[in-house]
């Protein structure tokens, strides 16, 4: 299977990636709906959003800005891993968690919430992000190849499928 896995990748990398990432986004929904939230029932039209805004927003964009990022930071060892950390870390995820969360909003039909939901969950949103995959991208970023970043960050995904959903997902409270 992974040898498999690997084929596939190699000759079709945008679909693998986007195909592993809506499979992590649905996991990761129904694991805080079921253990989190606790609910008997999960609502499948969220599992559903978040599952293809795995498939068609993170995926894609996350093989898209991998591949950008080793041809910017050519740098080898410690120092390359440090430059590229820090340009996904402080530059690229804040934009795109805020990104995924308004457009996830959007599409659950509640457009005027958008602003309300950032202002209240996209700065916590970030450090529960800084906290998870500052220590793992760097290792990421120093020791996997390229070509398996996208995978290697799948399995911590999972978990932070589960928190991006439960952030995603929490009311909106008045002012």
């Amino acid at each position: 299977l992974y040898f498999r896995y690997l084929a596939l990748l190699a000759k079709y990398p945008v679909a693998v990636k986007a195909i592993t990432s809506a499979i992590l986004t649905l996991i990761g929904d129904l694991i805080c709906q079921l253990v989190i939230d606790k609910v008997q029932t999960p609502d499948l039209k969220r599992t559903f959003l978040f599952t293809l805004l795995g498939f068609v927003l993170v995926g894609p964009t996350l093989h898209s800005w991998y591949l950008y990022l080793s041809k910017l930071v050519t740098l080898p060892g410690t120092s390359g891993a440090l430059l590229r950390l820090v340009l996904d870390q402080f530059l690229f995820s804040p934009i795109f968690i805020g990104v995924f969360l308004s457009t996830l909003v959007t599409l659950e039909g509640k457009p005027s919430q958008v602003v309300p939901k950032l202002k209240q969950e996209w700065f916590s949103a970030v450090l529960a992000n800084w906290q998870l995959w500052i220590p793992f991208q760097f290792l990421n970023f120093r020791f996997v190849p390229q070509q398996f970043q996208v995978l290697a960050a799948n399995f911590v995904a999972l978990v932070w499928n589960v928190i991006l959903s439960f952030k995603a997902h929490k009311e909106v409270l008045p002012k």
